[in-house]
């Protein structure tokens, strides 16, 4: 009798059927350290004082604002988000987490960006490019006028923005993070107006997917656009950071400092700032 063969183990479900969208994005996109770090440091820089009341616009998960009210006891946080969804999903998975006291000093709002009042921030930050959902001048310019309204006297607006060569592309960029790669989909790009159609998606070790897990309708602003906007809106001292370079990892150095000129890279992030 010849050997019998072994029975295949038993696959399980497909990586993709349980993967929780919000927890892949934040460990792809967001570095809230960072970004906390970077918005207070600047914060003391221009102003001569440390922040304590944060405003997070666009705020999803609530991921950033969380960090905000961890760093300090006397730091309070308010997000705003159209999404109900992803504001139960904030509240249940990042605010609760916050322990005794800390989630008390954090607020989350479903509501618009542009007519919810908040006033008196030292900071309001719109980062991941979120604000570019307005595609015109006007409505881009009134958003930027309401949030310099809600801020305190020495206040500071901070906003993030990416561009280079490669971001007028239709074209798709792959990044490995281990047991998950995520791909940026630059879907569509219309030169006429600037409309772009963006995805993300994500591919798992067993070849399952999550395809479409963000789609972004929006417009790609430049950085004299906004920079022009902002000062119509009625904002002083605006500044663009620029990451600096490390010659020996042949990469960003995580390092951002205020240029007045940068090189035309095919692919930058920067930051931007603004204050009231």
């Amino acid at each position: 009798m010849g050997k019998r063969k072994k029975k295949d183990k038993a696959k399980g479900p497909p990586i993709a059927d349980g993967a929780d969208r919000h927890t892949y994005y934040e460990r792809a996109v967001q570095c809230v350290e960072s970004e906390i770090d970077f918005v207070d440091d600047q914060f003391q820089r221009l102003t001569g004082r440390r922040a304590e009341k944060l405003r997070e616009d666009f705020c999803g998960t609530a991921n950033t604002a969380c960090e905000w009210v961890r760093r300090r006891p006397t730091n309070r946080a308010v997000g705003i988000d159209l999404s109900s969804e992803v504001l139960a999903w904030g509240r249940a998975h990042r605010a609760t987490n916050l322990g005794a006291g800390a989630c008390e000093r954090i607020e989350l709002i479903e509501g618009d960006v542009t007519t919810t009042a908040t006033p008196d921030q030292d900071i309001i930050i719109a980062m991941n490019f979120s604000y570019w959902i307005f595609k015109s001048r006007e409505t881009l310019r009134s958003y930027f006028a309401f949030a310099r309204s809600q801020l305190a006297k020495d206040g500071v607006f901070f906003l993030d923005c990416y561009g280079g060569y490669d971001a007028f592309r239709v074209m798709k960029e792959k990044t490995d993070h281990g047991d998950f790669t995520y791909i940026w989909d630059q879907a569509s790009y219309n030169p006429v107006d600037g409309t772009m159609l963006c995805h993300i998606h994500f591919k798992f070790a067993d070849g399952s997917r999550l395809d479409q897990a963000f789609t972004y309708e929006w417009r790609l602003w430049t950085l004299p656009e906004i920079q022009e906007l902002l000062g119509e809106a009625g904002f002083g001292d605006i500044k663009v950071y620029w990451q600096g370079w490390d010659d020996d990892e042949e990469d960003g150095n995580g390092v951002f400092e205020p240029v007045t000129c940068a090189d035309p890279d095919a692919g930058w992030i920067c930051y931007l700032s603004g204050q009231s």
